[in-house]
């Protein structure tokens, strides 16, 4: 099992992904920014990190920036929906660090299969 963060201003998403990837039996912390995101991680690192790109007070880049120099080993996960420079923000968070990136709306069992295959199970 491992620990994994999502943070999302989207609190179906959030939902969501933590139904999904506790029925995985993956442990699941939830933050609504990237602020408390980053909090949660310096209180109970996650193994696997999903983040949001566009979230009020502290967007997915400035997160991912963070963890890079916080926690170097974290994978990232990054998502974006919603607009049509959707590819080109995913290609930014690659950039920075992320080691997967998802555009919303996303497929759950391929979502789920992803997270797996990252954390090793």
């Amino acid at each position: 099992m491992a620990r994994i963060l999502v943070i999302d201003d989207d609190r179906e998403i959030l939902s969501i992904l933590q139904d999904l990837l506790e029925e995985a039996g993956h442990e699941v912390l939830v933050a609504e920014d990237g602020g408390r995101g980053l909090a949660l991680q310096r209180e109970h690192p996650a193994d696997l990190l999903i983040t949001d790109i566009f979230m009020p007070h502290k967007d997915g880049f400035q997160t991912i920036t963070e963890l890079r120099v916080e926690f170097p080993g974290v994978k990232v996960i990054a998502m974006s929906g919603g607009s049509d420079l959707q590819a080109d923000f995913l290609r930014v968070a690659e950039k920075l660090g992320a080691v997967v990136t998802v555009a919303k709306p996303f497929d759950c069992d391929s979502l789920v299969a992803t997270v797996s295959d990252l954390v090793g199970r």
